[in-house]
């Protein structure tokens, strides 16, 4: 998978950046600095093309996923977190996901799939990306999520069936509501960081 890769302290957890549609892995490294300016960075572009536009899985309508690529990429994904460990010489039980939209969903699914995939999970305007399926067991880790009251794309019902589904896997997870649409904006980075440093620094 196209990535950039920067390295950090080892004490501190690997962000992987995960863009939303239409980004690359250049659009998210402004994210990384606000969060831990001294952590590793693995930046990732998505392998599927939409209209010419980069995303991590197809989808059969706008909000409708296409499950069966979002397991196989979500898969994907996770092999190649495993094989970027061994590359670069990060701690792969200590990887912490920072997604936008569509790199969110992504990001969600590889916690939904498997436990040990994440430490934790820097969730923006996520949608849930599986429904009707049982959850890992998810204690110890940490998701923040970022919503909008009125996001378009993302209906403040999702964020909660997500929250939901999360605290039922026993993850512990924050939401903070934004009043705004689907944009991600700096406050919302700004509370994630604090959540963040919380938890890991």
């Amino acid at each position: 998978m196209k990535h950039i890769f920067k390295k950090g302290k080892l004490s501190n957890p690997t962000l992987l950046l995960l863009h939303g549609t239409g980004g690359t892995e250049s659009d998210l490294l402004p994210l990384a600095e606000i969060i831990d300016k001294d952590a590793s960075v693995l930046s990732v572009r998505g392998n599927v093309l939409e209209n010419g536009m980069p995303r991590f899985f197809r989808r059969l309508a706008e909000g409708v996923f296409d499950e069966q690529d979002l397991i196989f990429r979500t898969n994907e994904l996770n092999e190649f977190l495993d094989e970027a460990a061994g590359q670069y010489e990060f701690d792969r039980n200590n990887v912490v996901a920072i997604g936008y939209s569509n790199g969110a969903n992504i990001a969600a699914s590889l916690l939904f799939h498997d436990k040990d995939s994440l430490k934790g999970a820097i969730l923006h305007h996520p949608m849930v990306p599986r429904r009707g399926i049982e959850l890992p067991d998810l204690t110890g880790r940490h998701v923040f999520i970022a919503a909008g009251k009125n996001d378009p794309m993302c209906p403040p019902e999702e964020s909660k069936d997500l929250y939901d589904l999360l605290t039922g896997a026993h993850a512990d997870v924050t939401v903070h509501w934004e009043h705004n649409g689907h944009q991600l904006t700096r406050t919302e980075v700004v509370e994630a960081a604090k959540s963040y440093e919380k938890i890991y620094l």
